[in-house]
């Protein structure tokens, strides 16, 4: 059995982060382990908590996953602090880790700065040039390029700097758009489009998560990033048409919508 490793955090609602990612391992065939970063306090209607690790147990929970179990492909979620970057950064080069996804979790859904300045350049510095594949949403991907995104062309020029500057691939996420939920793949010189309905559903708490960790999941199979990210939409849009509906604000996908 293939697997995968997702360094983030932990989501104790069930609906995003660590929590998320394991699901959507499970229901894509891959063995998931978790290295945490922090414990949020948080639902459906918003965060009330964080507590993050110390960069020492970070990096003794790296140690025990890469020196047992090594994974296939490694998702990255969110990492608010740069000494945590660092570290994650430092021994990922160590152990050589292949297939990393890094879901930049920047901005959030409303519009909040989630990252000091310090950790953006962070990430930047250490942890992209490591990435194969980066997933920054429509704002995350403004903030990275430098340039405002108002349509389909600027989306291409955003994808476009952002893999020059790195050297990996950038899917411009466009669930932020209002009409539709298509994609941008840009690297090696190229671009290509993932088309995507937008699903009348207002549940759609922990969606980056899952579609960054379902790539991965393609990755550690070995399939190509082309299809690891179409057969990642197909599951997510399924994740969503399946309308569960819980708790009191954007609630969760249904991530075992496709296990009998």
């Amino acid at each position: 059995m293939k697997t995968v490793l997702t360094i983030a955090g932990s989501d104790c609602s069930g609906g995003a982060g660590i929590q998320a990612d394991i699901k959507t391992m499970t229901a894509n065939g891959v063995y998931g382990m978790s290295v945490i970063t922090a414990l949020t306090a948080q639902n459906t209607t918003g965060v009330t908590g964080i507590m993050e690790v110390t960069p020492e147990f970070l990096s003794k929970q790296l140690d025990s996953v890469f020196t047992d179990i090594y994974p296939d492909a490694v998702k990255i979620g969110m990492v608010s602090s740069a000494k945590l970057i660092e570290t994650i950064a430092e021994k990922l080069k160590f152990y050589n880790a292949r297939n990393i996804v890094v879901d930049p979790v920047m901005i959030s859904t409303s519009g909040s700065k989630l990252l000091q300045d310090d950790a953006i350049e962070t990430l930047k510095n250490n942890l992209f040039p490591q990435a194969v594949l980066l997933t920054p949403n429509i704002p995350e991907a403004s903030v990275l390029s430098g340039i405002s995104i108002e349509n389909e062309n600027d989306m291409i020029k955003a994808a476009e700097i952002i893999s020059n500057q790195f050297g990996c691939a950038v899917l411009c996420k466009g669930g932020h758009r209002v009409r539709d939920a298509n994609d941008l793949l840009y690297y090696d010189h190229k671009y290509k489009w993932f088309m995507g309905e937008k699903v009348d559903n207002k549940n759609t708490h922990g969606t980056g998560c899952t579609l960054s960790s379902a790539i991965a999941c393609g990755l550690a199979k070995g399939m190509d990033l082309d299809t690891s990210i179409q057969l990642a939409k197909d599951y997510i849009s399924g994740a969503l048409k399946a309308m569960l509906d819980l708790g009191k604000g954007s609630g969760p996908l249904n991530h075992m919508w496709n296990i009998n």
